[in-house]
């Protein structure tokens, strides 16, 4: 997957940050470029991974209502 990545430096944290745009802005930061990058690519990893079995199953006690806006 190729994915676009927004890359900046933060002069008050004195960090990069890396966001991608395309999944939710999903964002990270690190001391050089490719720490952010590979901390941005890590995030992006874990937003991905399915959602454990063992979490679908559970059944909470849960009320649906609606909000008119």
């Amino acid at each position: 997957m190729t994915v676009r990545v927004i890359l900046e430096w933060d002069e008050e944290a004195q960090a990069y940050s890396a966001t991608c745009p395309e999944l939710n802005f999903v964002s990270s930061f690190g001391e050089s470029k490719e720490d952010a990058m590979t901390n941005l690519k890590d995030a992006i990893q874990l937003m991905l991974e399915p959602i454990p079995e063992h979490l679908l199953d559970m059944q909470l006690p849960a009320e649906v209502m609606e909000l008119a806006i």
